[in-house]
């Protein structure tokens, strides 16, 4: 017989090496239907894109984007939010700081320090990014993981 879970303690699975964990990304809902549409288009997929983390890797997913590091990269997280729509939505370069943002909704979202930039937005790697802010479904379960 299995007792019931312990509501004070968080439904998050353990992370190890051999099962990363998936992070799903925040849906669209509320959002003008051509947003949602575009984003579609794009590639993005709210229940296959967000943050995989396992033991030793970092990897976010929007669409044809992609940014993976090992964990030892990471320098800090914080939850941010909500945002505005013209600088929530999409995957875009923050000209002020060449932070990247994988947004999928207006919500919260968690902002990943990185210890040296990651490359991100354009395929060559050239331009790299100090930080990402990336909108999942659960945000504060994120933020706990990358705390362990």
């Amino acid at each position: 017989m299995t007792s019931a879970p312990d509501p004070s303690q968080p439904l998050l699975p353990p992370v190890s090496e051999a099962l990363p964990v998936h992070f799903g990304l925040a849906a669209p809902a509320g959002l003008p239907m051509a947003v949602g549409c575009a984003m579609w288009l794009a590639g993005v997929r709210p229940e296959r894109d967000g943050v995989w983390l396992d033991d030793v890797l970092f990897t976010a997913t929007f669409g044809p984007w992609r940014v993976s590091t090992e964990r030892s990269n990471i320098s800090g997280a914080r939850m941010t939010g909500p945002y505005s729509l013209w600088r929530a939505v999409g995957a875009r370069l923050s000209l002020a700081d060449r932070g990247l943002t994988f947004g999928s909704a207006t919500g919260r979202g968690v902002c990943v320090q990185f210890r040296e930039a990651v490359p991100g937005i354009e395929p060559s790697g050239l331009l790299r990014h100090p930080s990402l802010t990336i909108t999942v479904a659960q945000p504060a379960l994120l933020l706990e993981a990358l705390s362990r």
